[in-house]
């Protein structure tokens, strides 16, 4: 018996993956003084541990979701986890800009999970 639902599985293995991922693709950043191919290494070994969560994520979540609706709440949960690491981690700072951005691309997420408009 699965312990969550094939509902709420997807979103949080996807979390996690995202996390992974972020941290795969950016967090080298505060590592400049480290050979290029070191970073793409250990990034490759951190992206691995990813797709460990990535997969069973969408493999899961087909049953409950469409492949779109899946894409669409990866790219959501990435754009949060990623502003999250960018101003904790890189201590950089985001603007109105980015959050407009961030929430005209939530709401392209609404459309996707609304359904059909007739």
């Amino acid at each position: 018996m699965p312990v969550l639902s094939p509902v709420v599985a997807p979103v949080v293995l996807l979390v996690i993956s995202n996390v992974f991922m972020t941290i795969a693709w950016y967090g080298h950043l505060k590592f400049t003084d480290k050979p290029l191919w070191t970073v793409v290494v250990v990034s490759w070994a951190i992206a691995l541990v990813e797709y460990c969560f990535a997969v069973p994520a969408n493999r899961i979540g087909h049953g409950a979701y469409s492949a779109a609706e899946l894409k669409t709440m990866q790219e959501v949960i990435t754009l949060s986890v990623f502003a999250v690491f960018s101003v904790t981690y890189l201590g950089e700072r985001l603007g109105i800009n980015h959050l407009i951005g961030f929430a005209l691309i939530c709401l392209g997420a609404f459309f996707v999970f609304k359904g059909p408009i007739r």
